[in-house]
């Protein structure tokens, strides 16, 4: 009954700047903030990829990991800080990390995928979607069955990605039910097992299903070329200036 999608699932391919593009040269140091996705944004990418935590205060903020010494050489849980705490670090010594409202009100007309990383994270980001107006431009992921069950429950509307066990069922030829977004990695490694995930096989078999492949994180032209071969229909990659030379050479390369 709620089913609406479209935007987000729009036909075409799926380009995603992951973190903004990390790798890119404009960007090192200071993924996942406003300038990173300004970047990409300027690059002609209208598909970025985020993460969210939960600060202290109960703001989502878009941030990969879940301390900020990495980034901004401060040992401590993001989860002790509030917003207001938060304002005042900087990434790479330069660049704020954004509140999610932040990315929602400065790039109005991009979609975003956005990872949820805490259980408190799944309500907060229901109410800053329905805020935001923004529920034909996300997609939503997260590597917990419970939280993307609850996202569901709360925001039908929505499209998500299929959940991790979901993934591992494809390659044994098993449709699990929820998600539109087969969103993975090439490949899992299980102790010593690694386990192809993307193959012809499983991409034929999702399309078959109704579901979209969209494979992470791909920074190697010739990875991106033989995907697309296959049929993926998109790559996050954090070398968005590669993957738009591929399309472009491929006449694929399209913004809206």
């Amino acid at each position: 009954m709620a089913e609406v999608y479209p935007d987000y699932l729009s036909p075409g391919f799926a380009a995603m700047a992951h973190r903004g593009g990390a790798f890119l040269t404009a960007n090192l140091g200071i993924e996942n903030t406003v300038r990173a996705f300004r970047n990409a944004v300027d690059l002609g990418y209208d598909y970025l990829e985020t993460d969210v935590h939960v600060t202290e205060d109960g703001h989502l903020v878009a941030f990969h990991d879940p301390d900020l010494e990495r980034v901004t050489g401060i040992d401590v849980p993001l989860r002790e800080l509030t917003l207001d705490d938060i304002a005042d670090v900087r990434v790479g010594g330069r660049e704020p990390i954004p509140a999610l409202d932040e990315l929602f009100e400065e790039f109005p007309d991009t979609r975003f995928n956005i990872d949820l990383k805490q259980n408190e994270s799944v309500d907060l980001l229901v109410e800053a979607v329905r805020r935001h107006g923004a529920e034909r431009r996300v997609c939503v992921a997260s590597f917990s069955r419970a939280r993307i069950r609850r996202f569901r429950q709360l925001l039908p509307e929505v499209p998500t990605a299929v959940s991790l066990t979901g993934a591992a069922a494809l390659t044994v030829g098993a449709i699990s039910p929820g998600g539109q977004v087969y969103q993975v990695p090439m490949s899992y490694t299980l102790g010593p097992v690694t386990i192809d995930v993307v193959t012809p096989k499983t991409i034929a078999r999702a399309h078959a299903a109704g579901r979209k492949v969209h494979v992470w994180t791909i920074d190697e032209p010739t990875t991106m070329h033989r995907l697309i071969d296959w049929g993926v229909d998109g790559l996050i990659t954090d070398r968005p200036d590669l993957l738009k030379e591929v399309l472009h050479a491929r006449g694929m390369w399209s913004t809206r």
